[in-house]
């Protein structure tokens, strides 16, 4: 058996256990060392060691200015499961995460969930991972069933899922529902599914029906088996260890379960990945375009090397299409460097597939802040792909935040890499991500228009906005926007001015509560459509309306949109009869840009500062003048 490896990872260096040692005090500089130790290729005796020393510096203190609070994840389920624990907190902390765990008794998931015990009503979970083996929920199958027999207990089974389901969300907490390893045993062979009772046959059929069960009850799946698909069912199971310690997941394989599971929380919480930027020379094509020209660059169909190169072209372009920002990287003339994005005939990506172009003779960390600011995300959101190990060595120790894939040398596994390390992992997408790609374009046409503007003058601005043409459309929260409100919400972390997140569950009760204060934003101009630019939603509290979220796109800052935000902010809560409006900024590690956003548009502050930085400002709505703006506001 091999255990899975997170082979995108690079090896741990002679040095790496020194370096774990070292660390005794519970500090912002104990907490990012151990999250660049935890970015290695990792056994589970590295895990369990890594996770020992997370454990003694930060099992209660909470690291500073975290840019998404902690999450506190229940595991309960129908096998052992303690082993599993270290990988799902190193998993966390790999993407700055601090993951606090709950296990409940052997077998008692459903004990648990209908009557919380005390350890799991004080330990409070924002998240439930139900881990259910296939023999646990397959008993009672039997192959001499036939089919509208096997076909009523696999009913039977979803049904009782779903319960389980509600069960936890009537607790207010979210799900994750593992799926379930094919390991039972087949009875027939390889037309196993003509047996209608056969459990091992029913293994697939249930994972299917999660599949659509999941999706209509809004439950995200961490699904083991493509996990086994991928790397044989060996690699996840032994029936030794199932027999003497009833472990349906291998103890070997639990750093990648854990890095499996860690994406969905990081995906609920905004923190996958945003951006992918690509070298040129010998990642896009082999072949060093400066040198070689176009006609000796190899891409393409009649040459292995040239179609493993075009393959992973079109795994980036398809990243694209579901809102994967593309960026280019490189060391290169720029005139050169754009030649076969325009003229080669076997170049999958084209110029208008990339979002932000950067190619000089300037050090590639230097190039990837560049990125990272023309783009308006943060510099932790970009992955790097480059096919030189040097480059990626610097780029890791210079930028430990970006995530750089050790793709090794042979191109026809970069894609594969890329997708095994799951990076870009999303727990729902809408339309406007698959827009993401156009979006980007159009801003890059803003910003051209800008140019004509260069000394940055009141007057040269106010006519370059009004020349935007803009438009913002609003409506209150419903249906239709809804999952694309929850995306943002726990997604957006630097104009964020609270970084609370949220539930599809929340955000429902606010499209039926006609006394909550909740906007989202649109806007639109001559280059195109923004999308969702901002979110606001408040509460009354007595005369106030309390701004629980403000978040907005750094994408459209310095448009005038925060002041037409808040006018629309104000003249709801007008109508919704409050006389003043209060917001709240808690600081954290990436929302630094927005510390001044209320007192730069009139706010003052009610008081100190909290003990956590917080801060709460007021507005008295009965003196209120709404500030000009370049933009007209629709009501949709």
């Amino acid at each position: 058996m091999h255990a899975p490896e997170l082979h995108w990872f690079p090896a741990p260096p002679p040095d790496w256990g020194a370096r774990l040692q070292a660390l005794a005090k519970p500090d912002a500089a104990a907490w990012a060392t151990l999250q660049d130790l935890a970015r290695m290729r990792l056994d589970a005796l590295a895990t369990i060691r890594l996770d020992r020393r997370l454990q003694r510096l930060f099992a209660t203190m909470v690291p500073p200015k975290l840019a998404t609070p902690p999450i506190r994840l229940a595991v309960l389920g129908s096998s052992t499961l303690d082993h599993l624990l270290p990988a799902l907190r190193v998993g966390a902390l790999r993407r700055g995460l601090h993951l606090t765990l709950h296990t409940g008794e052997y077998g008692q998931y459903a004990q648990d969930l209908a009557t919380p015990p005390p350890a799991l009503t004080a330990f409070a979970p924002d998240t439930i991972l139900l881990a259910l083996d296939a023999p646990h929920l397959l008993r009672g199958l039997s192959p001499a069933m036939d089919a509208p027999a096997a076909q009523a207990h696999l009913d039977g089974t979803t049904a009782t899922l779903a319960r389980l389901w509600s069960q936890a969300r009537a607790h207010g907490w979210g799900v994750i529902q593992q799926t379930v390893l094919p390991t039972i045993l087949p009875l027939a062979g390889n037309n196993e599914h003509r047996l209608p009772g056969s459990p091992a046959a029913a293994c697939q059929r249930l994972n299917a029906a999660l599949r659509d069960l999941a999706d209509a009850n809004g439950i995200d799946l961490l699904a083991l088996d493509t996990a086994a698909t991928r790397h044989g069912l060996a690699a996840w199971h032994d029936p030794v260890f199932w027999h003497r310690a009833k472990q349906d997941v291998h103890p070997g394989a639990a750093p990648f379960y854990g890095d499996l599971a860690a994406r969905i929380l990081a995906a609920r919480q905004g923190r996958s990945s945003k951006a992918l930027v690509l070298d040129l020379d010998n990642t896009l094509w082999a072949g060093v375009i400066g040198d070689d020209g176009m006609a000796g660059i190899i891409l393409g169909q009649g040459s292995t090397l040239g179609e493993a190169h075009a393959g992973l072209q079109s795994y980036a372009k398809s990243l694209a299409q579901r809102g994967v920002i593309l960026a280019v990287c490189s060391k290169n003339d720029e005139q050169n460097a754009w030649e076969p994005f325009d003229a080669h005939p076997e170049m999958v990506l084209r110029r208008s597939d990339i979002a932000c172009f950067v190619a000089n003779w300037t050090d590639k960390a230097t190039n990837l802040r560049t990125i990272a600011q023309r783009l308006n995300i943060g510099i932790d959101s970009l992955v790097f792909l480059d096919d030189n190990p040097a480059e990626r060595a610097i780029v890791r120790q210079e930028l430990p935040m970006v995530a750089v894939p050790e793709v090794g040398e042979d191109p026809a596994l970069f894609a594969q890499t890329l997708a095994d390390a799951g990076y870009f992992e999303a727990v729902s997408l809408t339309d406007e991500d698959r827009a993401r790609a156009s979006q980007y374009q159009a801003n890059l046409a803003r910003e051209a228009a800008q140019t004509a503007f260069p000394d940055g003058s009141h007057t040269d601005m106010g006519a370059y906005l009004r020349g935007l043409d803009m438009e913002l459309r609003w409506t209150r929260f419903d249906p239709v926007g809804a999952p694309r409100i929850v995306q943002l919400i726990n997604k957006t972390n630097q104009f964020n001015l609270t970084t609370r997140r949220t539930t599809p569950e929340a955000i429902a009760g606010l499209v039926a509560d006609d006394t909550a204060l909740t906007l989202q934003l649109r806007l639109l101009d001559r280059f195109g459509d923004n999308g969702i630019i901002a979110i606001v939603h408040g509460h009354r509290d007595d005369e106030a309306i309390v701004i629980d979220i403000w978040l907005m796109s750094c994408r459209v800052l310095g448009r005038g949109a925060e002041a037409a935000t808040l006018n629309l902010v104000a003249a709801e809560a007008q109508r919704l009869g409050a006389t003043s409006l209060v917001g709240q900024y808690r600081p954290t590690e990436k929302n630094g840009m927005v510390q001044n956003h209320y007192p730069s548009l009139g706010f003052e502050a009610a008081g100190a500062a909290a003990a956590d930085g917080t801060t709460t400002w007021t507005l008295g709505l009965a003196t209120f003048t709404p500030p000009e703006v370049h933009m007209r506001t629709t009501r949709t």
